[in-house]
């Protein structure tokens, strides 16, 4: 598979990607691309734990960025940092400070960069009440995640390089074992109020990277979310019984919202041509459920 190169309208060509916060995301899209036959670097603070065959770059997006650090000629670059912390600054340190660090730093750059994805989160949205959301609908995030997040992507699309923006959904996976552990164990849920979660698997938000980065096209909005919106209390009990415990009790809230959460469409990514390896929970979570100790 080839990468579009929107200085050659006549053929593809082999790109050279950056991902930069090459986490456990990052890693998984970086040995797709390896595997296809692409160059691509890696770039975060623990660089020996980058997949064989990347190319490291050893930095802190919390840090000025050394213009010499990066490779010469950058095709295309997956900014996808995970914050040190779960608090406003250190969200406000990599997704700010750290997004125009590394803008600055590719201005001097001598093959001109020709797309930017931005990994951003479905948090940007502060809808609550089970409503439909897709990429046309208002962000005004009721969390700091959310405000930092819808400013970063206003940075990344001004910026001088054509930028485009995937919101991820809540992402599970190998090694994210939280909702299984607490099925295990007998965390409650509540059937009213009707909460509404999103997911997306960790294999998948690889893949859909891999598949943008070849889009000649891009919109400049997707949601990473599979098919299914789905109640928290659907997905622990669907759980429970493949477990073979029992179904988490009910903890409900009688005098609260009829319905909390909000329902991620994915039309326009699968419109775009992508498919899902995982479109539901129970495809995503059988493999992880049969290796669950």
């Amino acid at each position: 598979m080839y990468f579009y190169n929107p200085e050659n309208e006549h053929g593809f060509h082999v790109n050279n990607v950056l991902i930069a916060g090459c986490g456990d995301v990052g890693c998984a899209l970086a040995s797709l691309l390896k595997a296809d036959g692409h160059e691509v670097w890696g770039l975060r603070r623990c660089v020996e734990k980058l997949p064989p065959g990347i190319t490291p770059v050893r930095c802190d997006l919390g840090e000025p960025i050394d213009p010499d650090s990066l490779p010469s000629r950058i095709d295309q670059v997956v900014f996808a940092p995970t914050p040190g912390a779960r608090d406003e600054s250190a969200y406000r340190l990599v997704f700010l400070t750290g997004l125009k660090g590394l803008l600055t730093a590719l201005q001097n750059n001598a093959h001109p960069v020709s797309r930017l994805i931005f990994v951003s989160s479905t948090s940007v949205y502060g809808q609550s009440a089970g409503e439909l959301v897709d990429e046309r609908s208002a962000t005004e995030p009721a969390t700091f995640s959310g405000r930092v997040l819808v400013e970063a992507e206003n940075i990344a699309r001004r910026s001088t390089i054509a930028s485009l923006v995937l919101r991820l959904s809540g992402i599970y996976g190998p090694g994210r074992r939280g909702l299984i552990n607490r099925v295990k164990s007998g965390a409650t849920c509540a059937e009213w109020p009707l909460h509404y979660t999103n997911r997306i698997h960790r294999d998948d938000c690889a893949a859909v990277l891999r598949h943008l980065l070849t889009l000649k096209h891009p919109a400049r909005t997707y949601l990473g979310v599979d098919d299914e919106p789905a109640s928290l209390c659907a997905v622990m009990d669907w759980m429970a019984s493949e477990l073979g415990v029992d179904k988490p009790a009910r903890c409900n809230e009688p005098n609260g919202p009829e319905t909390t959460g909000k329902r991620c469409q994915n039309t326009l990514l699968k419109a775009s041509g992508y498919e899902f390896k995982y479109p539901n929970f129970r495809l995503g979570y059988t493999d992880l459920l049969s290796n669950s100790p």
